[in-house]
């Protein structure tokens, strides 16, 4: 199968849970994950309709920026360092991986001195996993008060990556705290705050992930195939 054809699979998996979850499938955005991909493998899955690209690594990132023509929607996913922000300032649309305020500090300067605003989710380890990357549960909420206080950032929502589980539905419950805590700091009403994007759910569970209020998934491997 292609890209092409991989993508119109997902596309329709994400409208049917969507549908059977009682959701506008429109609001469910899928980011492709094209972290290791060549830059003809994005142009291919950008010419078969997908806009927004996820990818890991910064380095591997500004060679994309150089290598793709196309007009496409750059997201970083991974875990970001502070000392790399400024490849990426005004270059890209989203980053879902902000886990410290030292790290939106940067993110709120670079932007700054391009006068622009960057747009954000706090990454929330709602696992407790000590290999993955994420603020606590209990630090979320301050956090996003600290960055609402910086004039070029701008919270978006959150993200979380559960355990890797062979079973989707042992990954629900994650996913269903993120959607929880999010609808906990909407209601502390911080000013310039939004709780509309959640990034949640990957190739082997982001039918549970939609079920469960994700509004950005973020697919590899189903679109590209194994690395």
């Amino acid at each position: 199968m292609s890209i092409s054809d991989h993508l119109a699979q997902i596309h329709s998996r994400i409208r049917a849970t969507a549908e059977k979850a009682g959701r506008d499938p429109d609001a469910i955005r899928l980011v492709a994950v094209s972290k290791t991909r060549p830059a003809a493998d994005i142009s291919a899955a950008f010419h078969a309709g997908q806009t927004v690209f996820g990818e890991n690594y910064i380095q591997e990132l500004v060679q994309k920026l150089a290598d793709v023509p196309e007009a496409v929607q750059w997201h970083v996913i991974g875990h970001l360092q502070s000392n790399k922000v400024k490849y990426i300032a005004g270059r890209v649309a989203l980053i879902h991986s902000v886990d410290r305020i030292s790290l939106a500090r940067e993110i709120d300067r670079q932007w700054g001195q391009l006068g622009a605003v960057c747009d954000i989710l706090i990454q929330v380890n709602i696992s407790g996993e000590a290999s993955k990357s994420g603020t606590t549960e209990e630090g979320a909420l301050q956090l996003v008060r600290e960055c609402a206080l910086l004039p070029n950032v701008r919270v978006r929502g959150l993200m979380t990556m559960p355990p890797i589980f062979d079973d989707p539905e042992a990954a629900r419950p994650y996913f269903a705290e993120l959607r929880r805590l999010a609808e906990t700091i909407a209601a502390e009403g911080i000013a310039g705050v939004e709780m509309t994007e959640l990034s949640m759910g990957m190739s082997g569970d982001f039918e549970a992930a939609i079920q469960e209020g994700a509004t950005l998934v973020r697919v590899g491997t189903a679109i590209f195939g194994e690395r």
